[in-house]
């Protein structure tokens, strides 16, 4: 936190994923159309630095990484929603867009009567984030729809599961939640603890998560991408202290209750044909998602999607 505006992680991921539907060329692998208006004053700054050097292996990896984690989760999100999910929770959602994308608030596409269901979404955060993010869709003119509801939360000091559930989350059904860009900065004692209260959530509730890779499974971009981005983030205040592969993320999932659906690099992560591309942007196996349940007898209108 700096002067109750968004860690300098949050800002670069969104200024990731607003360049990209400025810097790189079609396919689009995840539209992001109100990140630009998110930064603020800082916007042509952040993303001039990707209009600039685009083709840089830092810049270029940092939208590689933002958009495929997004599209993945949201991804996921819809085919949980089809499945009968109606609560979303975003763990550490600092400048995410998701609420208010979707005309008329947070809905997915489903073939119901009127095309749509409406999601409640719970963007958990820092309380000064939320007053900073608020003040940006504020000037922005984005408006909140009813489907959002603010979570502020010090992870630090305060119970996630009071909170959610004082904000009207109902763990008695199934949520989706998703947690990305937060797991490299805890320990393993601190994203098990996390894990512990998402597990007491309803069966059938889902979560994707993302993890930095260990050393040994990286590549020689991902490995550049860690050396020059890992010093500067710990000078700034936000060290990376885990990385999980398949082997130890699956370990602490299981270890919490969840069952492990699939883990999926860059490069699974979309559809093969989104790589097919002429500009910068590449796959580096950097990161990896992890897409986990919680298991058990699901109550009436939930539903799982099954291990692909």
């Amino acid at each position: 936190m700096n002067n109750g505006e968004p860690s300098q992680t949050a800002l670069m991921a969104a200024a990731a994923r607003a360049a990209h539907l400025i810097v790189d060329d079609e396919p689009r692998i995840f539209a992001d159309t109100l990140a630009y208006e998110l930064l603020g004053d800082r916007a042509d700054e952040l993303v001039g630095y990707h209009r600039a050097h685009g083709t840089h292996v830092i810049l270029a990896g940092a939208r590689a990484a933002a958009v495929t984690r997004s599209r993945y989760t949201e991804d996921r999100l819809a085919e949980a929603v089809g499945g009968g999910i109606r609560q979303y929770v975003i763990l550490g959602a600092g400048l995410d867009s998701y609420a208010y994308r979707a005309a008329g608030g947070s809905y997915v596409d489903h073939p119901e009567p009127d095309g749509r269901v409406r999601v409640q979404v719970f963007e958990v955060d820092h309380p000064a984030t939320q007053r900073w993010k608020i003040r940006l869709l504020e000037d922005a003119g984005v408006a909140v729809p009813g489907t959002v509801t603010f979570v502020p939360l010090d992870f630090e000091t305060e119970s996630l599961l009071d909170r959610l559930v004082g904000h009207e989350f109902d763990p008695s059904r199934p949520a989706f939640v998703s947690w990305l860009g937060v797991t490299m900065y805890l320990t393993r004692e601190a994203i098990g603890q996390t894990l512990t209260v998402i597990g007491g959530f309803a069966p059938g509730t889902e979560v994707v998560a993302d993890s930095m890779l260990p050393e040994d499974l990286r590549d020689e971009a991902g490995q550049a991408y860690v050396e020059a981005v890992m010093p500067v983030s710990a000078g700034g205040g936000e060290p990376w202290l885990t990385f999980l592969g398949p082997e130890g993320m699956a370990s602490l999932l299981k270890a919490h209750g969840f069952d492990v659906v699939e883990h999926a690099r860059q490069r699974d992560a979309v559809d093969a044909s989104l790589w097919d591309r002429s500009d910068a942007l590449r796959p580096y196996d950097l990161s990896l998602l992890t897409h986990a349940r919680v298991p058990g007898r699901i109550p009436s209108g939930g539903a799982v999607r099954r291990p692909r």
